[in-house]
C-alpha cells in the first residue's frame, strides 16, 4: 500500500532517492515551431548522476525553507514519488504557483501515484492563493500525455525563467 505524505527538511539527502528509479527512454518530444505543436523524433534516455541529486534535494530543502510544498508517495518505506511547488505567486492575474517538480520511479509508473501527488500539489496551491500550477514540462509524449490527462494547457504567460533554462519544456498551467 501506497503511503503519502509531507517530506521534512532533515529527511531530504540524496540516500532518499537510492529506491528511487528515474530512468526514461524518450523517443518523441513535443516542439513549437512556427507557432505550431509538431511531434519530433529526439531520442535520449534520462536519468540522474550523483550530482543531479545533489541539487534536486538542495532545492527541495530551499522549497520547503521558503514554505514551499514537498509531498511524497512511498512504498514499504521507499521513496517512489515526490511533487514540490513553491510559495511565491508569479504571473499577475493568473496568480500562478509553480509546481517545479513532479516524478514517479519507474517501477511503479501507471499506477495512480502521479495523479493523486498531481491533485495533492493543486490543493495545496489553492489553499496558498494560486487560481493555477505553472508547470515547465518535460516535453516527451508520454509526460504530456500526463499533463494533459492532468487537464494542464498550454500556459497563457511564459515564465521566461523557466524557458530559459529549458528551452525544450512545454510551458503549461492548470486551472484549480
Amino acid at each position: 500500500m501506497i503511503e503519502y505524505r509531507n517530506l521534512i527538511p532533515d529527511e531530504l539527502f540524496p540516500e532518499l532517492f537510492q529506491h528511487f528509479i528515474r530512468h526514461q527512454i524518450v523517443t518523441k518530444c513535443w516542439r513549437k515551431e512556427n507557432g505550431a505543436w509538431n511531434i519530433k523524433d529526439v531520442p535520449f534516455v534520462d536519468d540522474w548522476t550523483k550530482s543531479d541529486l545533489e541539487v534536486l534535494t538542495a532545492c527541495l530543502k530551499n522549497t520547503l525553507k521558503s514554505g514551499g510544498f514537498v509531498y511524497a508517495a512511498f512504498d514499504n518505506q521507499k521513496l517512489k514519488g515526490f511533487v514540490s511547488v513553491e510559495s511565491a505567486l508569479f504571473g499577475g492575474e493568473q496568480k500562478y504557483l509553480d509546481l517545479t517538480s513532479i516524478h514517479v520511479s519507474e517501477d511503479m509508473r501507471s499506477l495512480g501515484i502521479g495523479k493523486e501527488l498531481f491533485l495533492s500539489a493543486k490543493r495545496w496551491a489553492k489553499e496558498h492563493g494560486a487560481a493555477k500550477l505553472y508547470i515547465s514540462a518535460h516535453s516527451s509524449v508520454e509526460s504530456q500525455a500526463f499533463y494533459r490527462k492532468m487537464g494542464c494547457v498550454e500556459a497563457l504567460v511564459y515564465n521566461q525563467q523557466h524557458v530559459q533554462a529549458e528551452p525544450c519544456d512545454c510551458q503549461l498551467e492548470c486551472v484549480l
